[in-house]
């Protein structure tokens, strides 16, 4: 594995529960894939009712201000609930996929593959956020978006900052390798796991990457940290924080891992 030279403190990541997460990166504060909407039984449009199954660890009124969310998609209540989609009318800039930018509308931005934005840094410099390709569940994309939808990861980058690597909900190592041929060693990496299936979907093939994946993930990118996230708080995910523990622990990376400050 690729190493990465020592850097004096990694950045805090806050963890509530589901995809959600909050951390500041270049004096700016970015939110992933707001969810805060109590338990309970959310229907999809079309697919399978999602069940939430634990409180978020905190609530939008504590996490202001938030300059940039990034949502890797807006089509399931697990990755942008009720809650989440009133927040986004408080926040700046919304990066998503290109589908969502269009039916967000508004602040929200859709990004390509490979598409970057430049953000200004408070006190000057920019971060620039990269639309990373990422693919919902089993097989080519062409296969798999019919079903789940488009879903999109963010690479993060600037001068004298570590490389910040959001997965989104993706499945597929492939892209974690493409990911990695142009980004990689990465400072931290905010997997998204959690090894969600429906016996209705895909014939209950992963959707998102199981917590033996995450560790591939991490070893591919040579993520110096690993937050992992989506593991959680919803009935579909099957794998936790116990499984995710000992796949890394049997990579030989349990060293990588930072569970994050609840709430």
């Amino acid at each position: 594995m690729s190493s990465l030279p020592p850097t004096t403190e990694q950045f805090p990541v806050r963890v509530f529960g589901g995809p959600t997460a909050l951390f500041e990166y270049g004096g700016l504060r970015f939110l992933t894939d707001p969810t805060f909407d109590g338990p309970g039984e959310y229907p999809a449009p079309a697919g399978p009712t999602l069940t939430k199954t634990a409180p978020s660890l905190g609530a939008p009124a504590g996490l202001c201000p938030v300059d940039v969310v990034l949502l890797s998609h807006d089509e399931h209540a697990d990755n942008l609930d009720r809650t989440g989609r009133a927040l986004l009318a408080d926040v700046p800039l919304t990066l998503t996929t290109t589908g969502g930018g269009q039916r967000l509308g508004g602040k929200a931005k859709g990004l390509a593959d490979w598409e970057s934005v430049e953000l200004e840094r408070p006190g000057g410099g920019t971060i620039t956020v990269t639309g990373a390709p990422a693919v919902h569940g089993p097989g080519p994309r062409e296969a798999v978006e019919p079903f789940t939808g488009q879903v999109v990861g963010f690479v993060l980058t600037g001068e004298g900052l570590p490389t910040v690597y959001v997965s989104g909900d993706n499945a597929s190592l492939d892209l974690v390798k493409e990911i990695a041929a142009r980004f990689g060693p990465v400072d931290t990496a905010l997997l998204f796991a959690g090894a969600p299936r429906f016996p209705v979907v895909f014939d209950g093939e992963l959707l998102v990457l199981d917590s033996a994946q995450a560790a591939e993930a991490a070893r591919i990118l040579g993520a110096r940290r690993v937050v992992p996230v989506h593991y959680d708080s919803w009935a579909h995910f099957t794998e936790g924080r116990e499984e995710l523990a000992a796949a890394f622990t049997a990579a030989g990376l349990a060293d990588r891992l930072d569970w994050g400050h609840q709430g």
